[in-house]
């Protein structure tokens, strides 16, 4: 149990196990920002987190390759708002890698990260957080289909007899409408005003 115990110690003090934890819980921390609620991300983060965190407290840490990793976050950035401008995804790139390899030393000062498993998690994560980052803006672009500030005046059709309440269908969507008058399933409507997410209606005359 004790030889148990000191393996597992030993793997924790890894430097590229250490680098590796800490680079996942990252990845969970920012995906749980885009996806927040289940838990689940959020739990796994932490845990992570708490585990590379106590791997690294143990070993040395180069501020400026840090520095490096922090400044590289910029011109990803850049990257992702300016569409085309691959020479800021190419910059925090290397940031990102050149950061990660040296990020931790040795006693003899050199760099502890294998430049392969840095270079594979700085392109695995670095290409997952672009899609995840698109994904994101391209999102907060988009405009809703339906104001609901334009919804007076719109011409939709009742679904129910409104009498005086009911469900009408308006701009793609059903909605429960009232109405002072009686309307009948299947008649044209016109929106006159909305009160929540209940629509004030009124039934269109057919054109003769």
């Amino acid at each position: 149990k004790i030889w148990v115990n000191s393996k597992t110690m030993n793997i924790l003090f890894d430097p590229n196990v250490a680098y590796l934890l800490l680079v996942v819980g990252l990845l969970l921390a920012i995906l749980a920002l885009f996806s927040p609620g289940t838990g689940i991300l959020e739990a796994g983060a932490l845990i992570i987190l708490i585990i590379a965190g106590f791997s690294i407290s143990n070993m040395q840490i180069n501020l400026w390759a840090l520095g490096i990793l922090v400044i590289g976050v910029f011109p990803f950035l850049l990257a992702l708002r300016k569409s085309g401008q691959w020479i800021f995804f190419i910059i925090a790139l290397v940031a990102l890698i050149l950061g990660s390899v040296f990020l931790i030393s040795g006693e003899n000062g050199l760099p502890t990260i294998n430049p392969v498993l840095a270079t594979i998690a700085s392109l695995t994560s670095s290409g997952l957080l672009w899609v995840v980052g698109r994904k994101g803006m391209e999102a907060m672009k988009l405009k809703p289909h339906q104001s609901l500030d334009d919804l007076p005046g719109e011409i939709g059709e009742a679904r129910t007899d409104v009498a005086p309440e009911g469900s009408v269908y308006v701009g793609g969507e059903n909605w429960s409408a009232r109405s002072k008058k009686p309307i009948r399933n299947g008649a044209r409507i016109r929106v006159i005003s909305r009160d929540g997410l209940v629509l004030q209606v009124e039934e269109v005359p057919q054109e003769s």
